[in-house]
């Protein structure tokens, strides 16, 4: 499998990797990276299995160049670009389709659908979305890749933490989030079963977090 890493640096997106990089089952998974200064990851230059590229999210021709001959598309990095221009999730989808990738993931956050109950709910909405998510950029993403016809998933991410646990309950799209935040190795493992399992939230969008944080009125860090 050849998968295409957008926003390669990240910190969910460097846990994707060295797992891929350092274990067995994805001994035959090729890495392309794309981020935009390459130097960043300099240590994985001399991979056989990695090909670091430079680019920049906003610009349709690098992301199209970037997924000619990939399998799947893994962008680590939530569009939080202007409402309504969406250009990252607009030339993922424009990249997908002229070059025939199958598979698209996409990272987003909690809250598109107003799914997350109580007060951390009530709390997230108006520190997310003010007040409101309806026509913010993460929600039109979500909407764009909905439409799209393509194979996706939105992964709907918790607040974040570095816990080494790997811990977490998956909801979808018309089910209540359960739990308020995760660690990045949570987040990480559920790449990486997309990965082996290109089936796996198939056309669905994932709410992600630690079933134990249910109930907390604030993050877990």
């Amino acid at each position: 499998m050849k998968l295409l890493i957008l926003a390669a640096n990240g910190q969910i997106a460097r846990l994707v990797e060295n797992r891929i990089l350092s274990e067995e089952e994805f001994k035959d998974v090729e890495l392309t990276l794309f981020l935009r200064n390459k130097e960043r990851l300099s240590e994985l230059a001399n991979d056989p299995r990695v090909t670091l590229i430079e680019g920049d999210l906003n610009n349709a021709q690098d992301v199209i160049q970037a997924a000619k001959g990939q399998d799947m598309i893994f962008s680590a990095v939530v569009d939080h670009d202007d409402a309504g221009h969406n250009r990252p999730t607009k030339n993922i989808i424009q990249a997908a389709k002229e070059n025939k990738v199958p598979r698209v993931i996409e990272t987003s956050l909690l809250g598109l659908y107003d799914e997350v109950p109580g007060e951390f709910g009530r709390w997230n909405r108006e520190y997310c979305f003010n007040g409101d998510p309806t026509g913010t950029t993460p929600v039109l993403a979500d909407e764009l890749l909905e439409a799209s016809g393509l194979d996706y998933t939105t992964l709907r991410l918790p607040w974040l933490n570095d816990r080494d646990e790997i811990k977490y309950e998956i909801t979808h799209r018309h089910e209540p989030f359960v739990g308020v935040s995760g660690s990045r190795k949570s987040i990480a493992d559920v790449v990486l079963k997309i990965v082996k399992d290109p089936s796996f939230g198939s056309k669905d969008s994932l709410g992600i977090a630690d079933p134990t944080t249910q109930g907390q009125d604030r993050p877990v860090y």
